[in-house]
């Protein structure tokens, strides 16, 4: 199989006049490009999510060479290139060109929503295996992504193939619905300018001190009645029992001496 792999690699590199990039000529000695997908259960109903995706080498199709639309005089990717500076180009790199300038290969197209491209940017005098990920999205603006196909490849999974991933990757970012998925699977992920800027505002910032501090129970004081004074205390008997024998139950009666 490796073997056979090795040819075909031999024969698409003789064909466009490159040599591949050592990482993603070893991927494709590994397997003949990658596809995965999964979904997610909605009201008992698998809905598609996640796409992760590298063209195998037969599709490893070269951009801006064939034209658009299938009618007579179309025009190709070539002649809409706009050589003014794009929204893509944030950091100032030199980006990608259509003509003879630039070699460019599709390896994933995004299900609809741009193409990820291996780009050869020195071409002359000969081609040389420096290479680089864009992402051209559907206003054919470009946007880099990776030097390295090992640095995308590492992409790609981190962000689990979720839709429209490469937009984090641009100025205007994913859309809404995009943003809702990632706020469930990856909500890192899609603060990633916030992440930078300030880097505890992820840490816990929990103090255990104050969750765990106990609690010092304030010890109940009993109030002592006052105490009074002795008099006062005899002048109450007296008056008790004075009370006491002017109850018609405890009157005595006198003896008559006579008697």
């Amino acid at each position: 199989m490796q073997g056979a792999r090795g040819w075909r690699q031999k024969a698409e590199q003789q064909k466009n006049s490159c040599v591949l990039p050592e990482d993603l000529k070893n991927f494709y000695l590994m397997t003949d490009g990658f596809h995965m997908t999964w979904s997610v259960k909605i009201d008992d109903t698998p809905m598609p999510l996640g796409s992760m995706m590298i063209n195998s080498i037969s599709k490893l199709s070269r951009l801006g060479s064939s034209s658009l639309y299938a009618l007579p005089n179309a025009p190709t990717l070539a002649d809409l290139e706009d050589d003014t500076d794009e929204e893509g180009n944030e950091d100032k790199l030199e980006k990608p060109h259509f003509d003879s300038r630039s070699l460019i290969f599709e390896l994933d197209p995004c299900n609809g929503n741009g193409k990820v491209c291996l780009v050869y940017k020195n071409t002359k005098p000969v081609v040389t295996p420096d290479t680089e990920i864009w992402f051209l999205d559907r206003a054919l603006y470009w946007h880099f992504l990776t030097k390295t196909f090992t640095a995308y490849y590492r992409l790609l999974i981190t962000h689990l193939g979720l839709p429209q991933w490469q937009y984090a990757f641009t100025s205007y970012g994913v859309s809404p619905q995009a943003k809702q998925w990632f706020n469930m699977y990856k909500p890192i992920t899609i603060n990633t300018a916030l992440l930078s800027e300030e880097a505890d505002s992820f840490v816990n910032k929990l103090d255990p001190n104050k969750v765990f501090k106990s609690k010092n129970k304030t010890p109940v004081l009993k109030k002592k009645l006052p105490s009074q004074p002795a008099g006062s205390q005899k002048s109450h008997t007296s008056t008790t029992s004075s009370k006491a024998s002017s109850l018609p139950g405890n009157s005595s009666r006198k003896r008559d001496p006579q008697m």
